[in-house]
């Protein structure tokens, strides 16, 4: 099951769309979607989590706790909202553009993709650019 939570004034307005979307990514990869929550924070909230539990004291976009299991994808992935608004002003992008991207970056990770190493940033990058296109495919 494909959830979103809001911890933050920031909703989904096309909710049904974005968990088909997610689906479609995870069969893309070879995957099914098990059970999938997204959780939108602010700085604070997600601050919070990433001290906590990866002992980091910074500010971050997304954090993924991957509980997927064979070819199942599960997990929680925690957006702050705060994050992709400044992001997508940096980059020059409009925030469902980025919100799209950070989104995909999470489902990635939980399907074995990496991005520590520069070649698997490129790959993370390009797998995020098809999967943001796959959210503007009718189905």
């Amino acid at each position: 099951m494909i959830e979103f939570h809001f911890e933050t004034d920031f909703k989904l307005t096309e909710t049904k769309k974005h968990a088909d979307w997610v689906e479609r990514i995870c069969v893309s990869e070879g995957y099914s979607a098990g059970d999938i929550n997204f959780i939108f924070c602010d700085d604070s909230f997600l601050l919070e989590i990433n001290k906590k539990h990866l002992q980091h004291d910074t500010y971050t976009d997304i954090i993924t706790f991957d509980y997927t299991i064979g070819r199942k994808i599960s997990g929680d992935i925690y957006i702050s909202i705060e994050r992709v608004q400044e992001n997508a002003e940096t980059y020059g992008v409009s925030l469902t553009n980025e919100l799209l991207r950070v989104m995909a970056h999470g489902l990635l990770h939980l399907a074995g993709y990496q991005d520590k190493k520069e070649k698997h940033i490129k790959e993370m990058r390009f797998k995020e650019e098809e999967k943001i296109k796959m959210f503007h495919v009718e189905q």
